[in-house]
């Protein structure tokens, strides 16, 4: 047997291990403590030397080939004088990324990852400090999510050194690190490591962090930024969805809600999810709503309670919150409250109440059609009540489908459903033979009476 191919391959990957991390493991023997190490002349001229070959480099935009004349006289730095600039660390993390990016080789890739995550620790360990402090935290973030993206199939590793980063930084970490430490959550609870409550939890705090620095970043004016948070709530929000289930949520906030029933940052947290996530048939959730309506009343609170309330078919109890709600700030909740009050009148008869409801939810969104559903299905649901022959229990069609038309031209997107409407309800519309008897031709203008009021145009059963 020819063992030679299977030597020289071994040979090959042992000395680029060494460049790539084997040598570095011996920087604790050759750090004697002082800046430029034991050698500082030679120390100065690599520092140097590597330096102009990575600006090269870098003024190519990380193309041409410098980085390959940067790699020596980085790694005598590296491995001689470790604490003459903190650009080595920052220098050979871009460095070591890149060389992973080209690697095909999968043990030299191992190996070339393993040198990067050295590269951070000894960063950590010669220079924990900055001039704000520890930037351990920092560090740690820059390290995990690295790891995520170069080796994500090492997410143990990734999740334990993001969880540490966030934990240190808390709403001072960069917004990367808590996209990749959210996913790396959401793939430890996948993976059964973690429970998905920890998910929950985590979600919690990342939120809590991430509107700190939207409202930051809104009271100083930056729009660039608090854009930039924004889209990192949403793909935060986005990752959390196939774990928002209101059974676990309701299981990790029910055990909050038991130790501090009255901690109003809890409420509006619970309440705020429970809202998002469409768990607002849960106990929890009226429990919260209420104890934060009555610790820190609002138009916001109010909404809350009455959307409970409505759910639970208690109608008139619900009619004060909703009509407190309106004064919301927020006019796409405002629109939602008229809605809902539009939908409690209607469940208790009173149709020209909710109509004018609908109507004022209308008027905040124009391009909103479920108003005008609303108050279609009021019409065709009043037909027969509001006539007293053939014709005038029919006649109320005609204004439903007008409604029905209406909201498919606000909001295309109904169209489907409103043709459906259109077409069932066409059929109950007066016969040809009931038009003619009580003298009304097809195209002429008509007034719909009872509660309805409203001027359509006469046409017959299709």
């Amino acid at each position: 047997m020819n063992f030679k191919p299977a030597i020289f391959f071994i040979s090959f990957l042992f000395s680029l291990s060494l460049f790539a991390g084997g040598a570095e493991t011996n920087l604790p023997q050759k750090d004697n403590g002082k800046k430029y190490g034991a050698d500082s002349v030679n120390c100065i001229m690599n520092l140097s030397l590597y330096r102009e070959f990575y600006k090269q480099w870098k003024q190519s935009h990380y193309k041409n080939s410098a980085v390959e004349d940067a790699q020596r006289p980085w790694r005598w730095v590296f491995e001689n004088c470790p604490r003459s600039s903190q650009n080595i660390y920052l220098d050979g993390a871009k460095i070591y990324n890149y060389k992973i990016r080209k690697e095909s080789v999968k043990e030299v890739k191992a190996a070339l990852i393993d040198s990067l995550m050295l590269i951070y620790d000894t960063r950590i360990k010669l220079f924990p400090n900055d001039k704000h402090g520890s930037q351990k935290g920092k560090i740690l973030g820059y390290k995990g999510t690295d790891l995520y993206k170069v080796s994500p199939d090492r997410i143990d590793e990734v999740y334990a050194i993001l969880k540490e980063s966030v934990e240190l930084k808390k709403a001072k970490s960069k917004s990367a690190v808590f996209v990749y430490y959210f996913r790396a959550t959401t793939k430890m609870a996948q993976k059964g490591k973690i429970d998905t409550a920890v998910i929950v939890d985590v979600y919690d705090d990342l939120m809590g962090y991430i509107d700190i620095n939207i409202k930051y970043y809104t009271d100083k004016g930056n729009n660039k930024k608090v854009e930039e948070w924004l889209n990192v709530k949403g793909n935060i929000d986005n990752t959390f969805e196939p774990f928002a289930k209101c059974n676990d949520l309701v299981r990790v906030y029910q055990q909050k809600f038991d130790l501090e029933p009255n901690n109003i940052e809890l409420l509006k947290k619970i309440t705020a999810i429970l809202d998002k996530k469409k768990c607002q048939e849960d106990p929890l959730f009226f429990e919260a709503s209420v104890n934060l309506h009555k610790l820190d009343p609002s138009p916001e609170s109010a909404y809350l309670i009455g959307k409970m309330l409505l759910i639970q078919k208690r109608y008139k109890d619900a009619v004060p919150y909703m009509q407190e709600a309106i004064t919301m700030e927020n006019q796409e909740k405002v629109e939602s409250a008229y809605i809902f009050l539009a939908e409690i009148y209607r469940a208790t008869g009173n149709y020209a109440r909710a109509r004018n409801m609908a109507l004022e939810a209308a008027k905040i969104n124009p391009e909103d059609g479920n108003p005008y559903i609303l108050i279609g299905d009021m019409y065709a649901a009043s037909a027969k009540d509001c006539g007293t022959d053939d014709l005038t229990k029919k006649v109320a069609y005609w204004a439903a489908v007008d409604k029905y038309k209406k909201a498919k031209k606000v909001d295309p997107s109904l169209a489907d459903a409103m043709n459906k409407r259109i077409k069932s309800y066409t059929a109950h519309f007066p016969p040809t033979e009931v038009l003619f008897f009580h003298a009304l031709k097809e195209g002429d203008t008509y007034t719909v009476g009872c509660w309805i009021n409203e001027l359509t145009v006469i046409r017959a059963a299709k």
